[in-house]
């Protein structure tokens, strides 16, 4: 096993005019399929990257972090090489518009626009006061390991690629109960990735589609595919544990949105995200 699996993740070969390479390993799957937080970070990199190649003396385009991934799931593809091919709309001072295309063998499985620019610093503002304020920065004793024989390690097998730590007490459907669409989570990654912070800030990217799908809690399990998924990273992850809480306000007949809220160790808002998924069938 990498010690940086996640940066080997993201590790782009270049074939020039924006065409990149990358090469997922099965740890990156739920089930026999990519997991599509995972896709929406090699998408992040290939944008980062295709902007860095493109900037010349404008060395502040180095800082430039991915700050919004939107992503529409065409297909789902299986473990190895994806090809992808990025197309630079815009490149500004402040902000930069960017496409990404990821298929394999041909076939398209996401279509991506990535907004790129510079991470808060400050405090913020205002915030909203969050249900996870309370959660302790690092996984409580109600926390469980998703490795091993863990039921869900046998699925979920980005366990391997990461510390993922499952709050128990919200997680509802380990012990057969059901509750509300909720599921808290803490996840770190590897020591190296977390030590590179352009691989620190796809990771978190990646947190923003970590949880299992909220509809378990309400005693609905099987596939819940991503049609749409939208991230925002917010600023700047602070090495440590991040706490992530997935929920649901609406589980409608066909179709839910699932949000997550991602928190770093000091209590700052580094990711929020929407997806649009299909209910279980």
């Amino acid at each position: 096993m990498s010690t940086s699996p996640f940066r080997d993740l993201n590790r782009l070969t270049s074939l020039g005019d924006g065409r990149f390479v990358a090469t997922i390993d099965p740890i990156w799957t739920i089930g026999p399929k990519v997991h599509g937080g995972s896709m929406m970070a090699v998408c992040a990199a290939a944008a980062r990257q295709a902007l860095r190649d493109a900037a010349g003396e404008n060395e502040g385009v180095f800082a430039m972090q991915p700050l919004a991934v939107s992503a529409n799931y065409l297909s789902a593809p299986d473990p190895g090489d994806v090809d992808l091919v990025v197309t630079i709309q815009k490149q500004g001072r402040q902000v930069a518009l960017v496409d990404v295309e990821l298929s394999q063998v041909g076939r398209v499985a996401v279509r991506a626009s990535v907004t790129l620019g510079f991470p808060d610093g400050n405090d913020p503002t205002f915030v909203t006061a969050s249900s996870i304020d309370d959660m302790p920065a690092e996984p409580s004793e109600h926390a469980v390991s998703v490795v091993g024989d863990h039921p869900m390690a046998q699925i979920v097998h980005v366990g391997q690629g990461c510390d993922m730590r499952i709050d128990t007490t919200s997680a509802h459907f380990l012990t057969g109960r059901q509750g509300e669409p909720e599921v808290r989570t803490w996840v770190r990654p590897r020591p190296e990735d977390e030590a590179d912070i352009d691989t620190a800030v796809l990771f978190a990217i990646m947190t923003g589609d970590i949880s299992a799908p909220v509809t378990m809690n309400r005693g609905l399990f099987g596939w819940a595919p991503t049609v749409q998924l939208t991230t925002y990273l917010r600023r700047l992850p602070a090495p440590g544990w991040l706490r992530v809480r997935a929920s649901s306000d609406v589980l409608g007949s066909t179709w839910f949105e699932e949000d997550h809220d991602v928190l770093d160790c000091t209590g700052a808002v580094v990711v929020q995200s929407r997806q649009l998924a299909m209910m279980p069938r």
